[in-house]
């Protein structure tokens, strides 16, 4: 889209007025401490409890008044479902992306169909305006009314039941035991760790460890949904329900139509390499019914906002249709997470702790590394062709907070090597970081989106904040620059990304990236980028150019005698040019094709000689020929 001049000054002076971001956890503020206290008090709540619900719920933050995408409200998360602007477009069949990925056999689009609305038990709220007398628009958007209301609830639940730890389970909202525990016990954990973290607002809380004892059976007395084994694949503790993907032949004159995954038997026949992180835009119930269509597409696994309750649709062996790469689908594992990308909601603690427990459960299982070469959004994932590069979804977005998704995954961003090290992992503070974008509201396109923590850092054409986006011209063939729209991913990087060095200017880092310098604002003082490790990859010596690609499919060799066409391996738009260096992200590519076509079979997988490498080439990974490029350590070569 157009940006005005108007919306391009607004931009500017947003990105000049942005303060320096705040770190780390200051002494406690009186202010919203003492709310957490005062409220406490008034409803007989112990304060560490009260603490530790919020935590679990907001990590203490207020979004601006924005739901989450649970319908929760504040630190306390009250939940609203009525006071939401219900507007679901489900991303698999709201634009161009083929989520099958397979040119082979392209999928019909796929209709967005009537979405189902916001679960209408998601009321808290009301039985929060209640007891304490306070309107719900106020509950909604003011700090200290929205936990006296978290209080006045955990008490009334405590008057009920007669115990912290069930009175916790309950404020969940959970309906089956082993969620309402899993809830509740991270709940008393963090009370018995201790947390303190300035928050979106910058007030300074801390809950000091406490000592407190929990009565779990009690949940058990609740009667609530017992846990019973099911076919679910996940760590036991999580509680997860099978609830699986339809795999029929809906149209039995056409071997080609079935939905909605493909049988197969990874990791035996395939390694799975890559966990997939999407986001539904759309709410729970909606999320379920999509999943059991047979004419729709798949996932592994979906994931609850409200309490991070988890089912599973499509077993690991088996291949989902999600990420929109052939290549990327057979070697990974998608999970959805309910929820949107840009319209003003976040993602609750309670979805990024169960997320992560369930992520470093597979990752182990499966052998797959836990970092950002391997735990891909569904933004990194490529196209598999040119022409599929500009219908390539970018949730979960900008504001899934992944220095926090990878410190739950016990697998934190650190920095490594030293100040002049030749790579960098790009690392803003995210409470901190609110470069402007706008878009979020689909009805005010030209809207500059609220001021919020973000993962995403701008990249520049010149070091100067002033300077335009660089370019991406499989987004824009015109060869326009990048823009600040929400969903504009081709001049930006996010957390825990790696590119080598291609510069540096004062305060600023460039960085090559899509076969250009790009410049971002990397202030020691409040750096955004920290020093990296690794080995890099150029163009061997007397190669004008090396093609990069989206997929990493066998050469045509490899297909003979299989009975399976030889797939093309079509160059995308970009290229690397002698003397720019990308992150080799993954030395140990398998050269593979997995053909699947008809209901009936044959399943056969192609492997080749081929030898590719996967590297951080822009916002999206891609896949490099290795007799293209040179291997060196990251380190050599720095730009001093």
């Amino acid at each position: 889209m157009s940006v005005s001049p108007a919306l391009r000054a607004a931009v500017l002076v947003a990105v000049a007025a942005l303060a320096l971001p705040s770190t780390g956890a200051a002494a406690p503020d009186p202010g919203r401490q003492g709310d957490y206290a005062a409220a406490a008090k008034e409803f007989g709540v112990p304060e560490s409890v009260l603490l530790g619900v919020s935590f679990l719920e907001s990590r203490w933050d207020t979004n601006a008044g924005a739901p989450s995408r649970g319908a929760g409200y504040g630190p306390m998360h009250l939940t609203d479902a009525a006071a939401l602007d219900v507007d679901e477009h489900d991303h698999h069949g709201s634009d161009a992306e083929d989520p099958r990925g397979d040119l082979s056999r392209p999928l019909k689009a796929v209709d967005s169909t009537p979405q189902q609305g916001v679960p209408a038990e998601l009321r808290t709220i009301e039985a929060a305006e209640r007891l304490t007398g306070v309107d719900r628009a106020v509950l909604r958007t003011n700090p200290r009314q929205n936990i006296r209301g978290g209080a006045a609830l955990l008490a009334s639940h405590h008057r009920a039941l007669g115990d912290w730890y069930g009175a916790v389970a309950k404020y969940s909202g959970a309906k089956d035991t082993a969620t309402a525990k899993r809830f509740a016990d991270d709940v008393f954990e963090v009370i018995r760790s201790g947390e303190a973290r300035t928050t979106d607002d910058g007030h300074a809380v801390r809950l000091t460890a406490t000592d407190l004892k929990a009565d779990t059976g009690i949940v058990d007395r609740m009667g609530l949904k017992p846990s019973a084994p099911n076919e679910a694949e996940c760590p036991r503790d999580l509680g997860c329900e099978w609830i699986p993907a339809a795999y029929e032949h809906h149209t039995p004159s056409d071997p080609q139509k079935y939905g909605n995954h493909d049988k197969a038997n990874r990791p035996v026949d395939m390694p799975i390499k890559y966990i997939v992180i999407h986001d539904t835009e759309g709410y729970w119930d909606t999320t379920l019914r999509l999943i059991k269509d047979p004419k729709w597409v798949s996932w592994q696994y979906s994931l609850r906002s409200s309490d991070g309750h988890i089912a599973q649709h499509v077993k690991a062996k088996d291949v989902a249709w999600h990420a929109g790469n052939w290549y990327v689908n057979t070697h990974s594992i998608g999970l959805e997470h309910e929820g949107f990308a840009a319209k003003g909601t976040w993602y609750t603690e309670a979805m990024y702790r169960t997320s992560a427990r369930l992520v470093r459960y597979l990752a182990h299982k499966h052998g797959v590394p836990l970092d950002r070469a391997h735990i891909l959004g569904h933004d990194n994932v490529p196209g598999v062709s040119p022409a599929k590069v500009r219908g390539m979804h970018w949730d979960p977005g900008p504001y899934w907070d992944w220095a926090h998704y990878f410190d739950l995954l016990k697998a934190p961003f650190t920095p490594r090597g030293g100040d002049h090290s030749g790579i960098v992992t790009i690392m803003p503070d995210y409470a901190g970081n609110h470069p402007p974008m706008y878009g979020c509201d689909s009805t005010k396109p030209a809207e500059i989106c609220p001021t919020r923590g973000t993962t995403t850092v701008f990249l520049h054409t010149e070091p100067r904040a002033d300077a335009p986006l660089v370019k991406d011209i499989g987004l824009r063939p015109d060869g326009s620059n990048s823009t600040r729209q929400v969903s504009d991913i081709g001049g930006r990087v996010d957390t825990g990304q790696r590119f080598a060095v291609a510069g540096r200017s004062g305060d600023w880092t460039a960085v090559w990236y899509l076969g250009q310098k790009a410049w971002f604002h990397n202030p020691p003082g409040a750096p955004t980028a920290v020093p990296g490790t690794g080995f890099v990859v150029t163009p061997r010596p007397g190669r004008a150019s090396v093609p990069v690609f989206g997929v990493a499919y066998p050469e045509a060799a490899a297909y003979e005698g299989t009975g399976v066409p030889v797939q093309t391996v079509e160059p995308l738009q970009y290229t690397m040019s002698p003397g720019q260096r990308y992150v080799a992200a993954d030395l140990s590519v398998p050269s593979e094709y997995y053909f699947a076509k008809e209901w009936a079979g044959p399943r056969v997988v192609v492997r080749g000689e081929e030898r590719y490498y996967q590297v951080f080439l822009g916002h999206r990974v891609a896949y490099v020929k290795a007799a293209d490029v040179h291997v060196l350590p990251g380190a050599i070569g720095a730009p001093r």
